[in-house]
Parts: structure tokens; C-alpha cells; sequence
């Protein structure tokens, strides 16, 4: 059984920067992810892919240069799928082969196969072939990500109702659409797919968006999609989504019926905890696959970390980046200065985009009232 100072379950950038610093600190480091699953979701269903469209929509609907030219320009008349997959599909495949040389040139091993935990100390990495590996280790970090959360009562196609991570996948832009849920990556998406010109409704059980932002932000923004055509239906809630040969209807709670060719099922995210088998090594997750862990990215279990999406908010690549590389220090013993501050940069790809850093006005008013210095 081959044995490595620390194993990183994931290859995204919480697992890569984890895997790097330790091999920069003179550890034997490896990787362990499945083969279509390089670089993580970040890179392959998540923030590359969804970022590329994002660009390729603003060259090609010519929203970027209309101050210049005038509201009607438009880089290309009639935009297909095929416009923007190629591109996705180039970038995709760069990001790969540069995260491929990183590990290699730092001498992370690279071991494809998925990872399931036999006790806290051993993983079993089973092949796309199905034969499997035993893998030992002193130190584990968990960078296993997240993927979308698909309440089984919806019947996904991949086509016309779709998830998270199949949506790139479609084959037509379609002439209407609806998103339920008002989070990051619907919102994200409805302002690009509106901008392609489809017809975007989105529903969202809460009375507005985007919770954690600023409420005048979040205003200006509500304003630039309802430019781009996008309805909103806040306080409502979806009883169900049925598909039929013209499409798709999705029945509200209050009795409302919105047709349309597409419904993005955008109801959050899970942790990908399950497959891992982590109760194996004794570690606990919650419902939604979450592992908690301590302000040194500690597990319950000492030796074992998790950093990145699967512990929740602000789940950010940059973010993570930095958790990997302080979850693999403390482990090691080698100091790592201050804790990671709370004033995390967010970043909210929608066309406009929106980024901030710190409190809302909100947050800091109430904080005043609470600590008795405002009338």
C-alpha cells in the first residue's frame, strides 16, 4: 500500500493549493480525483465554464460596446449553443493542462480513481475500470466540492429540465426559460441567458435575492435584469415542474402556471460527502453534506481536513485557495499568522456584474443600534 505524508481528496483549488504546499514543505503529496474531474468543479461544470459564457455572451449580443455603439449593436444576429461551447470547451481544456504541469512540476502525485475512506488513516481509490487501490496516509485535507441539490421530486433530463451542472450541456438556446431559485448561479445564469435573449422568469420562495448583499446593490441589480426582460416571482414557492413535448410547465404554490422551453433547477448545493464514506474515518456531515470544522480547517477527527465548498460559505475559489494552504501548514506544524479574516472579497458574476467587501449597510446599522450608539 503506497503511503504519502498528506492526501488530498478533490483537485480543485482548495485540494491543489493544499497538495502544492506540502510538497513545498519537503512532504510526499497526492491527489485523488476522478479523471473527468481535473481542476474540480470550479473548472469543469462550475465558475471557468459559466465565467466563459458569461464573456462570450457579452462579445456576441454586443452589450459590452453599446455605450459606443448604440443599443441596437450586436456582434452576431443569430447566437447557437455551438458559439459559446467551443470557446468553453478551449478554455476548459488550457485551465486543465495548466493544473496538470502545476502538480507535476511541484511532484504531487496524481491518482484518478474515486476516493471512499476504509478508517481514518486509509482510502480505497477505485478506477472508472473498477479496480481499486488502497491508499495510506498520515495527514488528510477533504477538497471534495459540491454538486447541485436535486430534490427528487423534480425529474431532471439534462435537457429540458436541468441542474447546475448539466445546463451547459443543452443544445439550443431556448426562446424561454424558468429559474427557480434566486441565489449566486441562478441568478448568474438568468441575466446571461436573458441576455441571449431568452425569456427568464425566476421564482424564489424568499422576498428577494441574494440575501447577503447590500439591499441597495441588490436593488440596482433587480433593476438591470427587469432592463433585460427578467420577471421575478418572490414569496413563491414551486409545486411542481412537469415536462411536456412543447416544453416544460412549472406549477407554483399560490396556483400560478409558467410555461417555458427550459426549467434551471437551481436549489443550491450539496457537499459530495456521501460517496466518501467519511463516517468510515468518523467524521460527521450534515443533511446537505457540510463537514464542520474549526478555525485551523480541523475535522472532528485531528489529522483529517476539509476546506473549500464542502464546508460551506463564501465557498470562492480564491478563498479556498487560502484554506488549503492553511489547513496543510497546521498540519504540519509550520505557522500560519493570523486567522482568516472574515472581510472576504465576493464576486456575483451577473451581467452587470456585483463584488463588495465587508458588511452591508444593514448589518452595520443594526450593529450600531445593538451596541446603543444611534437614537
Amino acid at each position: 500500500m503506497d503511503t504519502y505524508d498528506l492526501v488530498v481528496i478533490g483537485s480543485g483549488p482548495a485540494g491543489q493549493k493544499a497538495a502544492i504546499a506540502a510538497s513545498k514543505l519537503g512532504y510526499r503529496a497526492a491527489i485523488v480525483d476522478r479523471g473527468n474531474m481535473m481542476g474540480g468543479v470550479c473548472i469543469n461544470t462550475g465558475t471557468i465554464p459559466s465565467k466563459t459564457l458569461r464573456e462570450a455572451v457579452l462579445y456576441l449580443t454586443g452589450l459590452s460596446q453599446r455605450e459606443l455603439y448604440g443599443q441596437a449593436y450586436r456582434v452576431k444576429q443569430d447566437i447557437t449553443i455551438s458559439d459559446v461551447s467551443s470557446r468553453i470547451a478551449h478554455v476548459v481544456n488550457r485551465e486543465i493542462d495548466v493544473i496538470r504541469n502545476q502538480l507535476a512540476r511541484n511532484h504531487v502525485a496524481m491518482l484518478v480513481g474515486t476516493a471512499k475512506f476504509v478508517d481514518d488513516h486509509t482510502i480505497s481509490v477505485t478506477t472508472d475500470q473498477g479496480t481499486s487501490t488502497l491508499i495510506g496516509g498520515d495527514k488528510f485535507v477533504i477538497g471534495v466540492g459540491t454538486k447541485p441539490a436535486r430534490p427528487a421530486t423534480v425529474e431532471f433530463d439534462g435537457e429540458t429540465i436541468v441542474d447546475s451542472d448539466q445546463i451547459l450541456g443543452m443544445d439550443k438556446v431556448p426562446s424561454s426559460m424558468v429559474v427557480v431559485g434566486a441565489g449566486v448561479i441562478g441568478i448568474e445564469y438568468a441575466s446571461m441567458f436573458a441576455a441571449l435573449g431568452t425569456k427568464v422568469t425566476v421564482v424564489e420562495a424568499r422576498p428577494n435575492m441574494l440575501g447577503f448583499c447590500d439591499d441597495e446593490i441588490v436593488g440596482a441589480l433587480l433593476y438591470q435584469l427587469r432592463d433585460l426582460a427578467v420577471t421575478f416571482r418572490f414569496s413563491e414557492t414551486v409545486r411542481s415542474v412537469e415536462k411536456h413535448p412543447a416544453g416544460t410547465l412549472t406549477t407554483l404554490e399560490s396556483g400560478k402556471k409558467i410555461p417555458a422551453d427550459t426549467v434551471l433547477y437551481s436549489a443550491g448545493r450539496q457537499g459530495v460527502t456521501d460517496e466518501l464514506n467519511v463516517a468510515a474515518a468518523g467524521i460527521s456531515a450534515s443533511n446537505r453534506g457540510r463537514v464542520e470544522v474549526n478555525e485551523h480547517f480541523q475535522t472532528e477527527v485531528e489529522h483529517i481536513y476539509a476546506v473549500g465548498d464542502v464546508i460551506g460559505f463564501p465557498a470562492l475559489a480564491a478563498t479556498a485557495m487560502e484554506q488549503g494552504r492553511r489547513a496543510t501548514y497546521h498540519a504540519f506544524g509550520e505557522p500560519v499568522g493570523n486567522k482568516l479574516g472574515d472581510l472576504q472579497p465576493i464576486g456575483i458574476d451577473t451581467i452587470p456584474e456585483v463584488s463588495f467587501v465587508g458588511r452591508t449597510e444593514n448589518e452595520l446599522t443594526i450593529g450600531r443600534v445593538v451596541q446603543g450608539r444611534r437614537p
